[in-house]
């Protein structure tokens, strides 16, 4: 099963290059099926640019993410911990592999029913 995320520009990119294993949610799905993430890239793209398999999703406290993520985060410090501000218990997908699409999508080409991004994620 698979799931449509939006991503901002420089944290998708990264993604991509391989600079970032780690994609962090403060909320996460609940199926528990979900193998696959199709990144929307938000504006100024607006586009869906490739997908990305889930090895393994770690949860807990944001601090303790951290400390096992940092080194392929893609983030620094200081954004990461203003992200989960506040907040107990946060997420870390970590990325298997990656397929970057040859040309970006349009939502309506993935899907003809999806009108506009998801705030947060969206089942496909």
């Amino acid at each position: 099963m698979k799931v449509l995320l939006s991503i901002k520009p420089q944290y998708a990119q990264k993604i991509f290059t391989g600079e970032k294993r780690y994609e962090y949610r403060r909320n996460l799905f609940k199926r528990e099926d979900i193998d696959t993430i199709v990144v929307y890239v938000t504006k100024p793209v607006g586009k869906v640019i490739g997908e990305f398999e889930i090895d393994s999703i770690l949860k807990g406290a944001p601090n303790l993410i951290w400390e096992e993520t940092k080194l392929y985060a893609g983030i620094d410090e200081n954004a990461y911990l203003e992200y989960f501000s506040e907040r107990e218990t946060g997420f870390a997908i970590a990325i298997k592999k990656t397929k970057v699409y040859k040309e970006p999508l349009e939502l309506v080409e993935l899907n003809p029913k999806i009108k506009c991004p998801p705030q947060s994620f969206m089942y496909l």
